[in-house]
């Protein structure tokens, strides 16, 4: 089949979802109106609440929740064929996952800008709904950090050229911040001309880096790359957020969309044919990526195309803090996830695009590979031009699991057979590394300082002083602490360990978020729309417990009772069942609130105070 049909579909159905279904919730469902003061403006702190332009703000939105789930998952998805990946994507992306973020964003700019743990203390108002929606969000945060370093940790290593572009991105974000805020305040296209320019040319010239004397220095094994990995999480954690944090999503932000744009002109033109089926056999499970069946896998595999928990920490963290007006929660939220679903399905065209025996000679380690070879020739598979590959990209691309190097091969396949871009290749196969090591790692700068924060409340309560987010003491050990944990899950993990367990968290936040949506919604005297956030609630709610009780037993029990996998296995099986049992107390506590709404009985919480003009207008609607 060609690709074609598949990107028309999908542009058509989000477009007009954006305009006309998130349309109706910006109105009559969310009620956004700028007459509110936003917290950026009334807590403004210099610090962590400053006010951002609706694009530049945008940029930094999309850089951090389009971290490798939307890249990854996709492509590791394609090992049940093409089409179940696509449906879900383009279905999951309107009806649950920017329903899920502009939610969420918006009772967050509601609530001061603060964390979801916050909005559950105001909404739900249960203790026990408290305690477990911090314990598990701050757990889940940490497993997302591990899922999405673990990508960034297989690209990079031993390749110099891919780890000097990345961390050339260092130095360039912070010239664009101090550009913006000190030297030339407000100068914007000046900052985004230089830092293009740069980083530009960062990508050419790591094409000299291997062979030459600075080889040495960009060069890692995996472990290593996990330390300089936690260490840089830990220095973006601390800075402030105007100085790295947002210009370099703002900057990676523009690489994205960029690079999505290329391929998707790169698909429009070249219209490759998906080489790999609509299905194939594993839907029914035994398959060598994912080993469960389509259900309930597809949909933790592919944990942030359609929807993603981890999205409500991103809109209730740094972005509420930043939005300078109501009305741009809309495109910040609803459209960044929407452009995430692109994302998303041109990943998976791209990975589809291969012959299915060089999709699977990438995915998995060589041993496994020709074990594997006769079933998938009995599959039907037999065409390949992995040495071609090989060479164009020049490394060695054997064996590289994680989805990673699949999703960049791919790219540069399709970029490389445009009219001109034939002897590319290599510099197409980095370009694509790169842009997807940006993609993880500006979600990482976010989501590290977010569970900064988290961390951060929860030791004020030991010692109140550490529960300022000013405080620099509590700000360097909360850090530290942050990055050592998801370090240390990286460092000791697989992604056929980390990435389930990831997936089935990353969705129970998801679910978690939902039922607090749902609870918003209603004590805004909005029942009659509670439907928008249950639904989506509810159906990724029972597959993700499905999903979790079958990876308990599958995966985290028999590695507890492997000697040699006990502490991995132990820690696993601990940390799915904390979250688990976290999403049935939120989801029971919220219960009797909801009962009573449709009871007809009055919220137990009064509406938002809405200025005299802003609640005119909602009662003319």
């Amino acid at each position: 089949m060609n690709a074609m049909p598949l990107v028309i579909a999908a542009l058509a159905i989000f477009a007009l979802a954006y305009r006309f279904y998130f349309g109706f919730m910006a109105a009559k469902v969310l009620t956004l109106n700028d007459s509110i003061a936003t917290p950026s403006g009334r807590l403004y702190d210099g610090q962590n609440y400053f006010p951002i332009t609706k694009w530049v703000l945008f940029g930094h939105h999309f850089a951090a929740i389009a971290g490798a789930g939307p890249l990854v998952g996709p492509v590791l998805a394609c090992q049940f064929g093409f089409f179940p990946g696509f449906l879900w994507m383009l279905v999951g992306a309107v009806m649950a996952g920017a329903v899920h973020d502009i939610v969420i964003l918006t009772a967050s700019v509601r609530n001061d800008g603060k964390s979801l743990v916050e909005i559950v203390r105001s909404q739900i108002r249960k203790t026990g709904s408290v305690v477990t929606a911090t314990i598990a969000t701050f757990v889940i945060i940490i497993i997302a950090m591990a899922g999405l370093g673990l990508v960034v940790v297989n690209a990079l290593a031993e390749s110099s050229w891919g780890t000097f572009t990345i961390a050339s991105t260092i130095p360039i974000a912070i010239l664009m911040g101090v550009w913006m805020y000190v030297f030339r305040k407000g100068k914007t296209v000046e900052a985004t001309v230089i830092g293009v320019i740069l980083l530009s040319g960062a990508v050419i010239f790591g094409r000299f880096i291997p062979g030459s004397p600075f080889e040495s220095w960009f060069t890692f094994d995996r472990k290593q790359l996990t330390i300089v990995l936690a260490l840089y999480g830990f220095v973006a954690s601390v800075l402030p957020v105007w100085l790295l944090l947002s210009p370099r999503d703002y900057l990676s932000s523009i690489m994205k969309l960029f690079v999505i744009g290329m391929l998707a002109v790169g698909i429009i033109v070249v219209a490759p044919d998906l080489r790999m089926p609509a299905f194939t056999a594993f839907i029914h499970g035994g398959g060598p990526i994912i080993k469960g069946p389509l259900f309930p896998y597809l949909f933790i595999t592919i944990a942030c195309g359609a929807i993603s928990g981890f999205h409500a920490l991103i809109s209730s963290g740094t972005t509420p803090k930043m939005v300078m007006k109501e009305s741009h929660i809309r495109p910040i939220a609803a459209g960044a996830m929407l452009a995430e679903g692109v994302v998303s399905i041109l990943a998976l065209i791209a990975a589809a695009s291969l012959f299915p025996l060089d999709y699977f000679q990438i995915n998995l380690s060589p041993e496994k590979y020709q074990e594997l070879l006769p079933q998938l020739h009995a599959m039907g598979f037999s065409g390949s031009d992995f040495q071609r590959l090989s060479q164009g990209v020049g490394e060695n691309i054997a064996g590289r699991t994680g989805g990673a190097v699949t999703l960049a091969v791919g790219m540069a396949e399709i970029f490389s057979r445009i009219p001109g871009m034939d002897r590319l290749m290599s510099y197409w196969y980095h370009f694509a590394i790169m842009f997807e090591a940006l993609f993880i790692l500006t979600t990482i700068d976010a989501g590290t300082r977010i569970a900064r924060f988290l961390l951060q409340d929860i030791m004020g309560k030991v010692y109140k002083p550490f529960g300022k987010s000013s405080s620099l003491p509590g700000n360097l050990i909360a850090s530290a602490l942050v990055v050592f944990f998801w370090g240390y899950f990286i460092y000791t993990g697989s992604v056929s360990t980390i990435w389930p367990m990831f997936g089935t968290a990353n969705q129970l936040l998801a679910t978690i978020a939902l039922a607090v949506g749902t609870t918003y919604l209603i004590n805004q005297g909005q029942k009659r729309y509670a439907w928008i956030t249950l639904v989506p609630m509810a159906f990724v709610g029972v597959t993700t417990i499905y999903a979790g009780a079958l990876n308990t037993i599958n995966l985290y029990i028999p590695q507890v009772l492997d000697p040699a996998t006990f502490t991995s296995g132990l820690i696993n099986l601990l940390l799915t069942g904390v979250i688990l049992i976290s999403v049935v107390v939120i989801i029971a506590d919220a219960l009797p609130i909801w009962i009573r709404a449709f009871r007809g009985k009055a919220p137990l919480l009064a509406p938002v105070d809405l200025p005299e003009d802003a609640q005119k207008q909602k009662a003319e609607k």
